[in-house]
């Protein structure tokens, strides 16, 4: 429950030891308590952020397409701008960053930004490998008194994450057995694209490639509009992990928000045959979550591209809920989407005599809007509902199971470690090769 308390600003005045709240101080809009905050990436899910960072000061624009960067630079004129994020994050008044890059930079934004001692929301998936999981959470962890960090899975703020959270905890199902989740998006492709044409004069493109194997430019890799551009290239291994680090952050993020998992002992996961090119289509994984203080070991899937959970009722069909998680409990299954849920009591005789309902009183509270929970926790406590301890061990799970998928066995993980046993080629694909002159510390 930790995650969802909310904000307690507080701030100390001149030299004194008085500590009372910013907000009844100054007010959180005030002049003298607005963020200098820097946006990476101003089209797209950078244009979803307009709103929510008008109200601080928007001091720096980082976009390596300057039409798009112009497009950003309409609505803060005010703005420095710039094409490498690496140097915009040396700008020295900058103390917050929103990072809405591709997803094969997540982690070095992230992690960068850090190190210079700035807040951070960054767009899902939080890394593009296990080991930029790692780094990422680590580095929040050590700054994690004195940082606010908020990953992009803005499903969150509706509501029914909080009713599903408190039926699960409060024993609706039982004592929980297993969770599932699941999306049915199928986005083909035979492999890297080939060369055709050169980039436009606006567009930086080996900038865009990063820190990601040099492939040619084509023009297929930017076909998609804003907020659908990255499925022209999420797909591709070197550029994302195709369905797990798009809906699946946020359908995942559905499931994990019940569980208070860390990470898993083991995956296994078997889909579409491999393509060195690109990430799966059909695909189902299953990760082993050990025990906590108020639930069993329980077992956690993720199904895509076609693959489906057993229903528990030929009453209830799966297969139209495009994108939706299942717990399974000894007296019961509860069946979600982000914005309703169905609970099913097992057995002919169920009564759910088991189980109270909570009082109104005693509900989760409400979030309010996603993005301003980050700004008022970088203003306040620091606490978010989706910070990257969490989001990191969430997607941390869901790439050690394609890396159990790459090389098709199930395999055991000392988490504490960050090492995959006994297997050394599973071992290496915790992993990934970045070009000469990138690295995730700077």
């Amino acid at each position: 429950m930790k995650r969802r308390h909310f904000i307690k600003s507080a701030g100390i005045i001149g030299a004194s030891t008085l500590i009372l709240p910013r907000t009844k101080i100054f007010g959180a809009d005030a002049a003298g308590n607005k963020l200098n905050i820097a946006l990476i990436g101003t089209w797209g899910r950078g244009e979803a952020h307009f709103g929510a960072i008008s109200s601080e000061n928007v001091v720096a624009l980082c976009d390596v397409n300057e039409e798009h960067l112009a497009f950003g630079a309409k609505r803060f004129p005010k703005a420095r701008q710039y094409v490498d994020w690496r140097k915009c994050l040396d700008q020295k008044d900058i103390n917050a960053v929103v990072i809405c890059t591709t997803d094969h930079t997540h982690a070095f934004a992230a992690n960068w930004a850090m190190n210079r001692g700035q807040h951070v929301y960054c767009e899902k998936p939080l890394a593009n490998s296990v080991e930029e999981a790692r780094v990422v959470r680590g580095t929040y962890l050590k700054n994690k008194n004195r940082l606010a960090t908020q990953c992009g899975t803005q499903r969150h703020e509706n509501a029914n994450f909080n009713r599903v959270r408190e039926l699960i905890l409060d024993g609706a199902i039982g004592k929980m057995e297993s969770v599932s989740a699941w999306g049915n998006r199928q986005i083909p492709k035979p492999g890297y694209l080939p060369a055709m044409g050169e980039p436009p004069r606006y567009l930086h493109y080996d900038l865009w490639i990063g820190p990601s194997p040099f492939h040619p430019y084509n023009p297929g890799y930017f076909a998609g509009g804003p907020g659908m551009n990255c499925l022209s290239w999420n797909m591709y291994w070197d550029f994302g992990n195709g369905q797990i680090g798009d809906m699946g952050s946020h359908t995942m993020d559905l499931a994990w928000n019940a569980l208070d998992a860390t990470l898993p002992t083991s995956a296994v996961a078997t889909g579409d045959p491999f393509n060195p090119d690109v990430s799966p289509v059909k695909l189902d994984m299953h990760m082993e979550l050990p025990a906590n203080d108020w639930r069993p070991g329980i077992r956690a899937s993720w199904y895509q591209g076609g693959a489906m959970p057993e229903s528990p009722n030929r009453m209830i069909d799966l297969q139209k809920i495009d994108h939706g998680a299942m717990y399974e409990g000894d007296k019961g299954v509860l069946v979600a989407d982000f914005r309703s849920r169905l609970l099913y009591p097992l057995g002919n005789n169920a009564a759910l005599t088991h189980y109270k309902p909570r009082t109104e009183a005693s509900l989760i509270p409400e979030m309010g809007n996603f993005q301003k929970q980050w700004i008022n926790a970088c203003k306040g406590d620091l606490k978010t509902s989706c910070d990257f301890e969490y989001s990191g061990n969430m997607i941390e799970t869901m790439l050690l199971g394609m890396v159990a998928y790459r090389v098709g066995r199930k395999i055991q993980y000392d988490s504490a470690a960050g090492k995959v046993i006994g297997d050394a080629e599973a071992d290496a694909l915790l992993s990934r090769k970045y070009r000469d002159g990138w690295t995730l510390h700077g």
